[in-house]
């Protein structure tokens, strides 16, 4: 079955409004019409509003970085995803591995968080992957697959239908370590064997992107690998230039 390529930018904490509206008004100048690959671009908060409007025209879609698991109430800094829609955002990254490490999410409260998400409308972009320590103790699978089961709990199949998984080796992230395209491949094959034992139909359709360090110059090896259906763009995706070339890599 084929699966959409998705390139999905995660600016994480950097730009402005001012600055988004530089970079996104780059990006729709540079993309191509006869593209077939989903690009997302995720800026910060305060950028949505000047990133939706920008982006009105474009086949780019917009997407956030995060958001509450509660719908509304005395929740103060919180950003529900009912917010996320009517500023016109699509898809959603939760579970980042930053997310994980800095702001102590767990697989529960990332469980409640692709619920609400999916419940309002989103598309979840779900994060899963292993630390250095994990992976030098042969614990990678194991935290893996723990990480998608107890994140995917008690969704549907109409649900899951909605899901991209994101793999990111945090042990090949600012380390000095190297994840092949090889070993990149094992992992995401693996992914998509557990997902066919949490959910036989949805399988091989659902798009499982690879969220570790990617740049242009290693984008086509990842990319072409038969269970790699794109990627989580960090740092490379704050350029204009750099990014498009990730997305041609597809």
């Amino acid at each position: 079955m084929s699966r959409p390529k998705i390139i999905a930018g995660n600016w994480k904490m950097n730009c402005t409004p001012a600055e988004t509206k530089e970079l996104i008004t780059s990006l729709v100048a540079s993309e191509r019409s006869d593209t077939e690959v989903v690009t997302i671009v995720c800026p910060p908060f305060t950028s949505l509003s000047a990133a939706s409007e920008l982006l009105s025209k474009s086949s780019i879609v917009l997407g956030a970085q995060n958001l509450s698991e509660h719908e509304s109430g005395a929740y103060t800094a919180e950003i529900s995803a009912s917010m996320l829609v009517a500023t016109g955002v699509k898809y959603v990254i939760i579970g980042h591995s930053e997310r994980r490490q800095y702001y102590y999410e767990t697989d529960s409260l990332i469980n409640a968080k692709l619920k609400i998400a999916i419940n309002t409308g989103l598309f979840p972009i779900f994060c899963v992957g292993e630390t250095l320590e994990e992976r030098e103790a042969g614990n990678s699978q194991e935290v893996v697959s723990g990480q998608l089961l107890n994140g995917v709990n008690g969704l549907s199949v109409e649900n899951l239908k909605n899901l991209t998984v994101a793999y990111e080796p945090v042990w090949a992230i600012g380390t000095g370590k190297t994840a092949t395209p090889e070993m990149a491949q094992d992992m995401h094959k693996f992914i998509r064997e557990n997902m066919a034992k949490i959910e036989p139909a949805i399988a091989n359709s659902t798009p499982i992107l690879y969220g570790g360090s990617v740049k242009p110059d290693n984008a086509a090896g990842l990319l072409n690998q038969p269970d790699i259906d794109g990627a989580l763009v960090g740092g490379a995706s704050l350029s204009a230039d750099s990014f498009m070339k990730i997305i041609e890599a597809a």
